[in-house]
């Protein structure tokens, strides 16, 4: 059996012309389409607010609750602020490390980020002059570390009213997918939310949930599926193709998650078919999963490398008895919430535990999103699944493609 190490990326490439990428979305966004692929693999097209009426009766709706933030901050050098453009992307907070914390600092507070333009950032503090909701006070960016292609940055201000979640709120630009190819619009502040978001971190949003509007979950309700949610706040490596010739060579990004004590003990014993939206609310429930298991063994549960579940000396747990690892844990530190990182890989071979279907975009080629996809849908290598629902869509011109495109419902 071929080590899923070994997977080749070029199998997993397909021809996307621009024009098929959807800049904006639709102006009613429970209105795009929704390719259908059942259990039984039957394909079908239908418009996304039909969702409510296409879950099987005994589901359980989960969803990401993360906020996106206004992450790109833009400096101009000089004392007069005219000098070259200094572009800062925060990608995740080092301190303080907790988000909650972090947005709530009034002083100052330092982020790993991708810098723009950094050969002409040196060493001197970056400083921009602000005034919000009528309180004045100056923004300083002064780089304290470098690691690899990013840098630490610490931000401070002189103004103890104001807290950074304000600051980055004012001045801060939503930071929409690359392959937009435009620049961020002032629609994009709410185009780019989804309608349950309310966890601030995210750098990118968990797209699958743009399409739901407050009808289709009143409908989704009105047949009893119950609704959950979860925190994934997704990183900018969610849009990082793979370059490497085998996945093993792929560095898997670390994602924060935050599932709480109520979900946790519904997944323990719940007979509904849990169906995640979004890739990022898989790989929660699928992480979730394997840090009980972790857990189980006495392994450090803070972080989930990204090639664990497929060792060897995995332990093959049910998923309750994953869970009440998770809940015995949650009652030895006092906690109401399960908090970790994740680096999971999921790749064609391997075995779903907890998820049994999936609302999700059409995802870029070469990407972890799309051999996830390729994993649940179970396909033959040598006819392989994804490819077939990508042709179909890919025929179709009415079908649009990545965040702001087009639905996906498998089963």
């Amino acid at each position: 059996m071929m080590d899923i190490r070994d997977i080749r990326i070029e199998n997993f490439d397909y021809p996307l012309p621009d024009e098929r990428i959807a800049k904006h979305p639709l102006a009613e966004r429970d209105r795009c389409l929704l390719l259908v692929k059942d259990a039984d693999g039957n394909v079908d097209t239908r418009i996304f607010n039909e969702l409510p009426a296409l879950l099987p009766e005994d589901a359980m709706l989960v969803y990401n609750n993360t906020r996106v933030i206004n992450a790109r901050l833009r400096f101009r050098k000089g004392e007069a602020s005219d000098g070259a453009l200094i572009e800062i992307f925060c990608l995740e907070p080092v301190n303080p490390a907790d988000y909650a914390c972090n947005f709530a600092s009034t002083h100052s507070c330092s982020w790993t980020c991708f810098v723009g333009n950094s050969k002409r950032w040196k060493s001197e503090p970056l400083r921009m002059p602000l005034t919000i909701d009528g309180e004045n006070l100056t923004l300083t960016a002064t780089r304290i570390a470098r690691e690899g292609n990013t840098s630490v940055v610490e931000f401070s201000w002189d103004n103890q009213a104001i807290t950074f979640s304000r600051i980055i709120s004012a001045v801060g630009e939503i930071p929409i997918p690359p392959y937009l190819n435009r620049n961020t619009e002032e629609s994009d502040s709410s185009d780019y939310q989804t309608v349950f978001s309310h966890i601030d971190g995210s750098v990118a949003a968990p797209t699958a949930g743009l399409h739901f509007t407050p009808e289709v979950l009143e409908a989704i309700d009105r047949r009893d599926i119950p609704r959950r949610e979860l925190t994934l706040h997704v990183g900018a490596g969610t849009f990082q193709p793979v370059k490497s010739d085998s996945i093993g060579e792929h560095d898997m990004h670390s994602e924060f998650i935050a599932v709480g004590r109520k979900l946790i003990e519904e997944l323990a014993s719940t007979d509904r078919r849990i169906i995640a939206v979004g890739t990022t609310s898989v790989r929660t429930l699928e992480s979730l999963y394997h840090l009980g298991c972790r857990l189980s063994c006495g392994l450090p549960a803070d972080v989930l490398p990204q090639w664990y579940p497929y060792e060897e000396s995995h332990p093959q747990l049910s998923v309750g008895e994953s869970m009440q690892a998770i809940l015995r844990h949650l009652d030895a530190t006092g906690e109401d919430t399960f908090v970790a990182s994740t680096r999971l890989m999921i790749a064609p071979g391997y075995k779903y535990r907890v998820v049994k279907g999936m609302v999700t975009n059409f995802h870029q080629p070469r990407s972890t999103l799309l051999l996830l996809v390729s994993a649940f849908l179970q396909s033959n290598p040598a006819n392989p699944e994804w490819r077939t629902i990508y042709d179909y869509a890919l025929s179709n011109p009415a079908y649009r493609f990545l965040s702001y495109g087009d639905a996906c419902l498998f089963l």
